[in-house]
């Protein structure tokens, strides 16, 4: 067997009151145009951890300590699609500085926190099993793998 590569994303998952914060992607967006996911980007020349600050400041404009990044979740995913499976990686933010708002308006056009019990829809499908397993504290998926 040979190795395969993976693309890592790293995704935010900031709770409140048994909700949790999502972006609606916009409609121009190449991947599930009009859906929501949780804040989110790929692996850079970076630690995950770096990562997630990034993205945090990049999309929400608040501010993490990597101190305060909880690996919650790993979903092993494979796209119909996209020829390289992918490897996302979803942290729970305990603690941040500022208040989240839309930073990049050409890439998300809401911002809005919902239960886990009542997620909306569009939901990414890969987001929508992770948020599913980590509200019941599974911390690891896999999905569309044939075993």
């Amino acid at each position: 067997m040979r190795s395969q590569p993976n693309i890592v994303g790293v995704h935010l998952v900031f709770e409140q009151a048994g909700q949790v914060l999502l972006q609606r992607r916009s409609p121009d967006s190449p991947l599930a145009p009009g859906s929501w996911h949780v804040p989110a980007g790929h692996l850079e020349e970076e630690s995950a951890t770096a990562c997630a600050v990034r993205e945090s400041e990049e999309e929400l404009g608040v501010k993490i300590d990597p101190q305060d990044l909880r690996l919650v979740h790993v979903l092993h995913y494979r796209d119909s699609v996209a020829a390289i499976p992918r490897i996302q990686l979803f942290f729970r933010v305990l603690s941040y500085g500022g208040t989240p708002r839309i930073c990049e308006p050409d890439r998300h056009t809401a911002l809005a926190w919902h239960p886990y019990a009542a997620l909306p829809s569009p939901l990414v499908a890969y987001t929508a099993v992770a948020l599913t397993a980590i509200a019941v504290g599974r911390p690891f998926a896999a999905m569309g793998w044939a075993a």
